[in-house]
């Protein structure tokens, strides 16, 4: 059994999914968990409901000003930081290029792509002055399979996962440790987005063929393990038989 006690853990996204579902877990292994999100009174009824050891930390990803501030905040009340677990993330406007809003298209790319960097950025001096610390990114098979009417996503993923690798390269040497984690299709809010469009095959898979976002969650803490560090600068990929048998899932 995993124990997180006296260890932080800052997840952006943490109002509904894996987000969600990670706090739980994380929180359940005695960590201290710091929920960030758009939604404030979301995140602020998941911190408490988690107890004491939980903070709820308004935060548009988008912004480099309030990332910067979560750390900050973060930091003051629990005084380390030692895992960032970057989730936040939107896919609509599912759209084809031909159609697409550019400015939606650039947000997307704000969120998914830009939000992630600025969490790594704030987050670095941080932990480098605990000598050291886990980033976790969370990417997708769309990094690198291109699908109809996800341009935006399928580019902002692949981006994401080559993200981890050159920090990889950059900040192992001083304790940082950098993964990407590659969930599946995942039973929450985004997948009946995805349904509702219509487009790609995606669209079509019933709602029983996704993964329950606990599974996510179960792999984000193993990530934060010495057992994962043959995967550092990599992908985690649930997909992968051998991955989730090492996590324990069945």
């Amino acid at each position: 059994m995993l124990d997180f006690t006296n260890k932080t853990i800052i997840i952006t996204g943490a109002s509904r999914g894996i987000g969600e579902a990670s706090a739980n877990y994380f929180s359940n292994l005695n960590a201290n968990v710091v929920l960030a999100a758009r939604s404030k009174s979301k995140i602020a009824e998941i911190a408490d409901k988690l107890g004491k050891n939980a903070l709820a930390i308004e935060c548009n990803v988008a912004d480099p000003t309030q990332v910067n501030n979560l750390m900050v905040k973060s930091s003051k009340v629990f005084g380390t930081i030692d895992v960032l677990i970057n989730n936040a993330g939107i896919i609509d406007p599912i759209q084809r290029i031909e159609h697409s809003d550019p400015v939606a298209w650039g947000q997307l790319i704000d969120t998914n792509l830009k939000g992630l960097y600025y969490g790594i950025r704030y987050a670095l001096p941080f932990m480098k002055s605990n000598n050291g610390g886990t980033i976790l990114n969370v990417g997708s098979g769309a990094a690198k399979t291109p699908l109809e009417g996800w341009s935006h996503y399928c580019s902002s993923k692949a981006a994401v996962h080559h993200l981890t690798s050159c920090l990889h390269k950059e900040e192992v040497e001083n304790g940082i440790r950098a993964l990407t984690l590659s969930p599946g299709t995942v039973a929450t809010d985004m997948q009946k987005i995805i349904a509702k469009s219509g487009i790609n095959s995606v669209s079509e898979l019933s709602w029983e063929e996704h993964i329950d976002a606990h599974w996510p969650a179960m792999a984000l803490a193993w990530m934060t393990t010495s057992e994962s560090d043959g995967w550092l600068g990599q992908t985690v990929s649930l997909r992968d038989k051998k991955i989730r048998e090492l996590i324990g899932l069945k």
